[in-house]
């Protein structure tokens, strides 16, 4: 049997337990599939050491396991030098937004990923604070003041207090 025919039997069989496997690790589904689709990748570009495995499904899941912690922690490390604000949103990053946009964006990403998401989806996808405070969320009042305390904070220190909504 040829390298790509090991593969693609491979593929067939494991997919979807490593899928599993590996979302039940990470716990997002999306970079789950995509951390076993690169490991697969990986495989077809070497496939000698696949091949040679004594156990392919445990290659396969370490393989799957490093792109997602790899990705992890690149992430992570980007994450923490935005909003640390080592490293800026330019308009050259954002070719075609406005300067306001621009600052906007870097505004939202110093904050929280909860809060952001709170603010994000209560003032730009101008969902109610209700359909924002989900069972899964805090409580509607706390959402509601994290939303809009959390944007006045983040584009202007202080204009949280200046605020006419916290007068």
């Amino acid at each position: 049997m040829d390298a790509g025919e090991a593969v693609r039997q491979a593929y067939h069989v494991y997919y979807r337990r490593l899928v599993g496997q590996v979302f039940g690790l990470i716990g997002d589904l999306a970079e789950a599939e995509d951390a076993v689709q690169e490991a697969f990748a990986r495989v077809l570009a070497a496939p000698r050491s696949f091949l040679d495995a004594e156990e392919p499904e445990r290659w396969l899941r370490v393989a799957a396991l490093n792109v997602a912690r790899t990705r992890y922690r690149r992430r992570w490390v980007f994450d923490r030098l935005v909003r640390s604000g080592r490293v800026e949103i330019t308009r050259e990053a954002a070719p075609g937004l406005s300067p306001d946009r621009v600052a906007l964006l870097a505004a939202l990403r110093r904050l929280a990923p909860p809060t952001r998401e709170a603010v994000v989806l209560h003032h730009l996808a101008d969902l109610p604070v209700a359909e924002v405070a989900r069972p899964s969320r805090p409580i509607s009042r706390t959402c509601s003041a994290t939303a809009s305390g959390s944007l006045w904070t983040a584009v202007a220190p202080g204009a949280a207090r200046r605020s006419p909504r916290h007068r």
